[in-house]
């Protein structure tokens, strides 16, 4: 049987290993221009950092003044163990499920293309849109961002494109619904500096780097302990309505007879919307005082409080989606996104913004081993982004 052309292109842009870090972004962008001129679609790209492309394909509709919809997608993936695959990371390969292997399957390449063959699809049977709709895809967003849509924001050439709401990504669900993203937590990432007595090993000194760890750990794993117990007593709560804290990083020690002058100690915090920034970091601050003298934090990223995009009747960007996908049967679950995404450059400019990625009875298999996603499940994403996009535009 002759292959679905939007799982053929899929498919091929699986194969472009745009794999962080230093992406060389030029296979991307020749392969959305041929798609683009498929389309008969205008096709142009910023700079927004030298090397990092933004890519955006414009279909204008018959009222281009109103406020237009951006679908954006990000092009590179991150890196891949390939001993630890059973397939070719690179390869796009086909089981006899119909399950397409290929790092980027399911973050995020899928949802970029299905971007396009909704459009293809719907130009084809000759629908116009009242909206102009801009396809964007942007480089960096596997390293924060900050180069790609993070920069882009601040230009003229974005603030040009007259945005009213944006789609960027979600994730996959291994139920029935579809996760529908309205927000997302704050990245606090600390080093906790914990000065100490340095001496020989067989001593019991004063005041070590030893002990003030200790302190510190235990004081950020009794917090961890709390929210993890608040989000298993609480159904109704999803990851990213707690604040998440991991160790990610000890550092200090010459060898094991020697006590350190210093010992530092890292920590991933993932701020809930609903924690209280100015508490939190008083609470960092008595942490480091309690657990000694010269203990301190280093901050090495600590975001502001995210925007978050409201689900309610004040945006009719939301009572559209909704309506349509009641319509349509999709059962939702709105929920704050565990990670980063793009959305957020988008949503602190007061845009609203859906992070939505249709995968549902799908493994969340985002930066894993063997990440796949089914081609039946691909094209059912690809028909209900064919009927969002008109909705959301206006047919």
């Amino acid at each position: 049987m002759t292959e679905h052309v939007a799982v053929k292109n899929f498919r091929e842009y699986l194969r472009i290993p745009s794999v962080q870090p230093n992406v060389n972004y030029d296979a991307c962008v020749q392969f959305l221009k041929k798609q683009a001129a498929s389309l008969g679609l205008p096709v142009t790209l910023c700079f927004p950092t030298p090397k990092k492309p933004v890519v955006i394909i414009t279909w204008e509709g018959t009222e281009p003044k109103l406020p237009s919809i951006l679908l954006n997608s990000h092009m590179d993936v991150v890196p891949v163990f390939p001993e630890k695959w059973t397939h070719d990371p690179f390869g796009a390969e086909k089981d006899a499920n119909g399950n397409i292997y290929a790092r980027g399957a399911q973050d995020m390449k899928c949802v970029g293309i299905q971007y396009i063959e909704a459009i293809r699809r719907l130009k084809e049977e000759g629908v116009r849109l009242r909206r102009t709709i801009h396809m964007s895809f942007v480089p960096d967003e596997e390293i924060g961002g900050e180069d790609g849509m993070g920069k882009w924001v601040t230009m003229q050439d974005f603030h040009n494109l007259n945005i009213g709401c944006a789609l960027d990504e979600g994730m996959a669900s291994v139920d029935e619904t579809y996760l529908l993203f309205y927000g997302e937590r704050s990245i606090w990432q600390v080093h906790i500096h914990c000065p100490g007595t340095p001496g020989h090993g067989s001593l019991l000194l004063p005041e070590t780097a030893g002990e003030k760890v200790r302190y510190v750990i235990d004081a950020f794993m009794d917090y961890r302990a709390k929210e993890k117990s608040k989000l298993e007593a609480n159904p109704h709560l999803s990851i990213g309505d707690v604040t998440t804290i991991n160790l990610t990083r000890v550092k200090g020690g010459v060898q094991n007879n020697v006590v350190p002058p210093e010992l530092i100690v890292g920590f991933d915090c993932r701020l809930s919307p609903t924690t209280d920034f100015e508490t939190f970091e008083k609470w960092i601050m008595e942490v480091c005082a309690k657990a000694g003298k010269e203990v301190y934090p280093e901050y090495q990223q600590k975001q502001n409080a995210k925007a978050l995009t409201k689900l309610d009747s004040s945006n009719p960007y939301w009572i559209t989606f909704k309506k349509e996908c009641d319509r349509l049967g999709l059962k939702l679950k709105e929920a704050i996104f565990p990670g980063g995404t793009d959305s957020r450059f988008v949503r602190d400019l007061g845009i609203p913004a859906f992070g939505f990625s249709p995968m549902n009875k799908t493994p969340v298999l985002l930066h894993d081993h063997d990440e796949f996603l089914s081609e039946s499940t691909f094209l059912t994403g690809l028909d209900i982004y064919t009927k969002l996009i008109p909705a959301l535009a206006g047919s």
